[in-house]
């Protein structure tokens, strides 16, 4: 078993408990972690914004099901923190991230999905260590610009939101492996999009995609596997490909588009 710090404090709840993990965590890497739990909290307690060596930090009431606290706001003195690199708080009731969450600097992962958030501070662009962003299930109607600053970005959720626009500035995001925008409200991908050579999984899914950008097909590390589920077009009223075009893979994409070139130059 795993030794563990334990703390206690009754003056919030009789069931309120952390733990603090000093030692070998192998889901953590051997990370501090910190974990709130209680049915009685009523707010993230103060004390855990004086854990300056905190690196793990988990206030996600789907991560703990007896977690009735959902926070609207997540507090300034998170700034204190540091020494993150994993901040989960997946599932509450955020409208808004404060300016100080650029500050994280260390940061690696962030989940935010099942929130309310419209929009994201600018500040988060500083957070260059981040490789994995968890945004799915917001209300987000566009890609905020402070994302395509994130050059260390491998794997981006923005599934389930309402976005319409894609920035050219995604190009930006040269080692990005995974983008899911699943559920959104596209009508059309930038060909900037063609040029993050390193995808292997893009779910576009759900949208309101006609067409693709003429060198999509250049995507050749994108996997379609046997059902083409890593690379996603249903739901969408493609006509440029056709969707039984796209579902056999980005050679037949681009030859496609080659072949409607050729007779467009006849």
């Amino acid at each position: 078993m795993n030794a563990a710090t334990s703390f206690r404090c009754t003056s919030m709840g009789p069931d309120l408990h952390w733990r603090y993990l000093t030692e070998h965590d192998p889901k953590y890497e051997g990370k501090k972690k910190l974990k709130i739990s209680g049915r009685d909290l009523a707010s993230v307690p103060a004390q855990v914004f004086g854990l300056d060596q905190l690196q793990a930090l988990e206030m996600s009431p789907e991560r703990e099901s007896c977690l009735r606290y959902r926070m609207e706001l997540l507090p300034r003195e998170i700034s204190r923190l540091k020494n993150l690199t994993l901040l989960y708080m997946d599932s509450n009731n955020l409208k808004k991230i404060p300016a100080e969450i650029g500050t994280l600097r260390h940061l690696e992962r962030l989940t935010l999905s099942n929130n309310h958030l419209s929009s994201l501070p600018p500040e988060m662009g500083a957070l260059q260590r981040l490789h994995s962003l968890h945004l799915a299930n917001n209300s987000l109607t566009h890609l905020p610009a402070a994302l395509c600053q994130l050059r260390s970005l491998t794997f981006l959720d923005l599934s389930d939101n309402k976005i319409r626009t894609i920035p050219s500035s995604i190009r930006q995001l040269e080692k990005l492996e995974t983008l899911l925008l699943l559920f959104n409200s596209l009508e059309n991908l930038p060909e900037d999009v063609c040029l993050l050579r390193n995808l292997h999984t893009l779910w576009l899914g759900n949208n309101r995609l006609r067409s693709l950008p003429p060198r999509f097909g250049e995507l050749v590390n994108l996997d379609w596997g046997y059902n083409y589920c890593s690379c996603n077009f249903e739901g969408n009223p493609l006509e440029s490909p056709p969707l039984e075009v796209c579902s056999r893979g980005s050679e037949e994409i681009r030859l496609y588009f080659l072949s409607f070139h050729r007779v467009l130059a006849e």
